[in-house]
This record gives C-alpha cells, structure tokens and sequence, in this order.
C-alpha cells in the first residue's frame, strides 16, 4: 500500500503539505507491474500515473508497427496530455522491468488541482512540452510500408492492395504510366509482365508476390505457435473476432484461421451507422481493426492468408491448407458468407477490372469524377452508396423492387434522399457489360418498359445478397440446402442429434463444433447479431467442456 514517504520523492508533490499527500496515498492505487505489463493500454481512460520504482516504456502504434516514444523513470509522471485535453491515452506504458506505478483518477486529480494550483501549473507546462513532440510526430511524412507498382485494372494488384488496406499496413499504388513513376518508385522500372511488383520499406522487391508471402514478409502471423488449443475459430468476421476476444479473455488457449483478412464482410462496409456504441458511426475495417487490437492484446492468435481444407470430426484435427495439422477441443465456426455471383454476359471476365463484388472504402478514390453503379437495395449497398457520393460524380443504385424502402433501413433511405449525385432506378437490372481492357459500359433493363439501354459506367459494384460456402465441411455438420449451418433446436427437428443431453442453442450436429454469425441458419443477419453470437459461443465451449472433463 501507498504511504506519505512514497509519494514525498515525487517532484509535482513535492509541496504538498502532509495532509494532501496521506489523502492521496489512501485514494490512488499502487500498482505492481511485472516486465511487460501495461499501466495503461492505447486508447485507456485518463488518469495520472506516477513512477515509483522500475522503468516504463512509453509505446505507440504506427502503420500496425510498435514505436517506442521515450521511457518513464521514477519520479516522474504520464497522463498530463489525456488529463489536459479530456482525451484518451495518445500510446500505451509498458513496464520495462518490475515496476511499481501510482495511479490517480482522474476525479481525484482534479479535485487535487483545485486544493493546489501549483500541481496544476506544473502539469500544464509539462503538457504543452508533451504535446509539442506528438505534434512533432504527427508532423513526419508517413512512409508507406509497401509500394505496389502495376497496372490499374490487374485484379492481382487490386488483391494485393486491398490485402494491405485490410490488414492496416499502408501501401501505395502506382501505375507504370504515372508521370511521376520514375521519381516515386525510385529504381528500375520493372516490366508489365513482372507486375505486380512490390517494394518494401527496406527495399526488398518482390514480383508476383502471392498474400501469404506478403504477410510473412510483413510479419504478419501464418503458422500457429502450438500444436493444440481449447478453441479454434475459423473466420475472422465480427463473430470470430468476437470468440477470440471472449475466449483469450477467458484463459482458453485460441487461435483464429482467416483465409484472407480480419473483418470479413463487414470490413469492407464503408459505414455502419447502427452499431451500439459508435453514435457517428463507424467503418468496418475500423471495427475490425479494434476488435482485431483486443483479441491480440488478451492473447488470442490470428493466422492470416491460411485456409481449412478439411476437419477431422473424431480426432478433432483441423487440416490447414500446406499440410500443418492443428489440435482442437471445440471448434467454432465462423465463416461468414459470400457474395452471391451474377450471371450476366461479360461479367466474369471483367470482375476485377471495373466489376467487383462488395466495395472496401480505399476503392472510393478510383471513382473520383466518374459514373459508378451498384447493384442490390441492402443497407451494404446504401452505405458503399454514400460513401461513394464523396467521390464519384453520379451514383447509380439498380433495384430489381419498385423502392428502396422493402429493403434498406431508413436511416439509409433518408440520407440517400437528400443527396443530390445519387440516383435510385427502380425495376432495372443490368443484362450486359463491355470493355475490353476493363469495363467501359453496361445495359440496363427497364422491367417496366421492357426497354435496354446502354450507358457509360466507370465502375460496377454487386451487392445482391450472399450465400454460405460450406462444402468443405464433413458430411457429419448438418446444413440446410443453402449450405447454412443448423444448430440448437434445428438440428433436433432435422433428425440430426442422438446424443444423450440436448444441444446447445449454437451448437452443431456434432458435440463440441459450435456455428455463430451469418454462416448460421438464422433469420437475423447483423453486425450486431454476430458478436453477440460469437461471445455467447465461447459461453457453450466453456459448458461443452466442463462438461467432458467429468
């Protein structure tokens, strides 16, 4: 516990009478940290901490890279910024070694100020001197960590840049015939049969880089630490990232496999508007990237650019893709879906060169001053819509329905109504797309006049719905015929449950496989939904195996 003659070797308590300083010694908490503990996280609530013994390391995320700011010694202090500004933590305190640190709320720092002026000076002045160096910081130009040269409608560029968006790493894109190429790429111009060619930050070149190759050069994780865990969650959505939040934070052993980037669909939603906590909203890669920081921080692992070929139901072995087996006892799935394909002449060969399926919001720049179409009457689509007015100089939405309002939640409707380059064509459809590098136009049915027309189109985005991709599971999960996974009561009224108790409400046909988020048979397909349903399946692993251990 605090006592005075601890905080008496402190200088901005240095004249405080006894009083103050036995008030503060019993209302602050006296932290022991061990190396490599954290007083405060990035992002943690203000408060001030003072350094009583040890050494602690000031971190900050930069690019999805640590950088160690400066160190904390005892005697001296943090928290003087997020106290002066009503802000959060700008970067995190990490001990060094074993510390101890005191720490004061914020309530009774304040009410401290009040009774002595002279604290409050002292932390003003050392504020200002803090913020000058993050304004020092914020100053420097920002060095993409990656720079990707190749042309604008190669498809395996788009999937390298967009693997980079999605996995917060900055990149930059440059065509071969920007006027500015030479300057930028520095080097020798690689040819178009070697692009995509990428160069990283210490000058590493790399053509025709697959993702996996990418995120092991980038430090990313692709290979599992250990050979077993208690939980592994396939899918690194908003369902599988929650899991892995509730499970590390519960003391299971957890490991995710995404076979792309965390976020799934909803990563690439360019605004969710609607989810608790974010009263002006929030993207979904930055949801994504935030729920990705938690799991990591409480110790879940997140494999990327990895793939599950098959699972072994009795052994409980999940065989990745490259032939590493990994050991489970509970197994969720979190999968997710996928976009629903169009069958429409000339699609498949211009996907990627002006056709893509979804929308990820570093796609908006390429649309600047162009005239874009989506396709479906979702929110997805209503929220890419707004985000793509920014840019674009008409948005084009194609509804098969005669309004928005059977589909799209009204808050969507509402704002699209008031903005002024975006256009709703009820009882349309495109039934043709041309192009031959990349796509130049598109036909539209008018389903009222039985009318086509032709129009230029500067993109084309699909969002028509999607469908769970399930068949690489054993015949022993059951499915509905949309491959959508059955749980709970569900399996029961399939004939699929012959087990003694009955199942849990996500738990599949197998005991100990639990299904959660849009790859479940459910009617509720939601942001929301998912995480709760993610949190809820780490509650049934946790019975399930209480449950076998007896």
């Amino acid at each position: 516990m605090l006592i005075i003659d601890d905080l008496r070797a402190v200088p901005l308590f240095s004249t405080l009478p006894d009083t103050q300083l036995e008030h503060l010694a019993n209302t602050s908490a006296d932290l022991q940290l061990r190396a490599g503990e954290y007083a405060v996280h990035e992002g943690g609530e203000r408060a001030l901490y003072v350094v009583l013994a040890g050494k602690m390391e000031v971190v900050k995320m930069f690019d999805g890279v640590e950088r160690t700011l400066g160190w904390r010694v005892p005697g001296t202090i943090f928290g003087e910024v997020p106290l002066a500004l009503s802000c959060p933590f700008p970067g995190a305190y990490r001990a060094s070694e074993p510390s101890r640190v005191m720490r004061v709320d914020a309530q009774q720092y304040y009410a401290l100020a009040a009774a002595a002026p002279e604290v409050a000076l002292r932390m003003g002045a050392l504020a200002r001197e803090r913020i000058g160096g993050l304004q020092g910081l914020s100053a420097e130009p920002p060095k993409p960590r990656v720079l990707v040269a190749g042309s604008r409608w190669d498809p395996a560029c788009r999937e390298l840049n967009q693997f980079l968006v999605r996995n917060q790493i900055s990149g930059d894109w440059i065509t071969l015939d920007a006027p500015d190429f030479a300057t930028r790429w520095n080097g020798t111009c690689p040819s178009a049969q070697e692009c995509p060619t990428l160069r990283l930050a210490d000058g590493t070149l790399l053509c025709k880089p697959s993702t996996r190759e990418l995120a092991e050069r980038l430090g990313l994780q692709t290979k599992p630490r250990y050979d077993d865990y208690d939980t592994l969650i396939i899918g690194g959505g908003p369902a599988g990232l929650a899991a892995a939040v509730y499970g590390a934070s519960e003391g299971l052993r957890t490991i995710v496999v995404e076979r792309e980037a965390p976020g799934g669909q909803a990563g690439t939603s360019s605004r969710i508007e609607n989810y608790l906590g974010f009263p002006s909203g929030v993207s979904g890669d930055e949801l994504a990237n935030r729920a990705l920081q938690q799991a990591k921080r409480l110790g879940a692992e997140m494999l990327v650019t990895r793939s599950v070929e098959r699972i072994d139901v009795e052994s409980r072995h999940v065989h990745l893709d490259g032939g590493e087996v990994v050991r489970t006892r509970t197994i969720i799935l979190a999968t997710g879906v996928a976009w629903r394909r169009l069958k429409v002449e000339g699609f498949e060969r211009l996907i990627g060169k002006g056709i893509y399926y979804g929308a990820a919001r570093s796609e908006a720049s390429a649309t600047h001053g162009l005239d874009v179409y989506l396709i479906g009457g979702g929110n997805s689509a209503g929220q890419a819509a707004l985000y793509f007015a920014s840019h674009a100089r008409l948005v084009t939405l194609l509804i098969r329905a005669d309004s928005l309002e059977k589909s799209m939640s009204r808050y969507l409707t509402e704002q699209i109504a008031m903005k002024s380059n975006i256009e709703v064509r009820p009882n349309s459809e495109v039934v043709g797309a041309y192009g031959d590098s990349n796509l130049t136009s598109i036909d539209i049915l008018d389903n009222t006049t039985a009318s086509v027309s032709r129009h230029e189109c500067g993109g084309l985005f699909v969002f028509i719905g999607a469908d769970a991709e399930t068949d690489w599971l054993p015949a022993e999960v059951a499915r509905d015929n949309r491959g959508y996974v059955l749980t709970g009561d569900d399996v029961v009224k399939a004939g699929r449950w012959s087990h003694d108790r009955d199942p849990y409400l996500l738990e599949s046909s197998v005991p100990g496989i639990f299904a959660c988020g849009d790859v479940r048979l459910s009617p509720v397909k939601r942001v929301a939904s998912a995480v709760g349903e993610g949190s809820m399946a780490v509650a049934f692993v946790h019975r399930y195996l209480q449950n076998t251990q007896r």
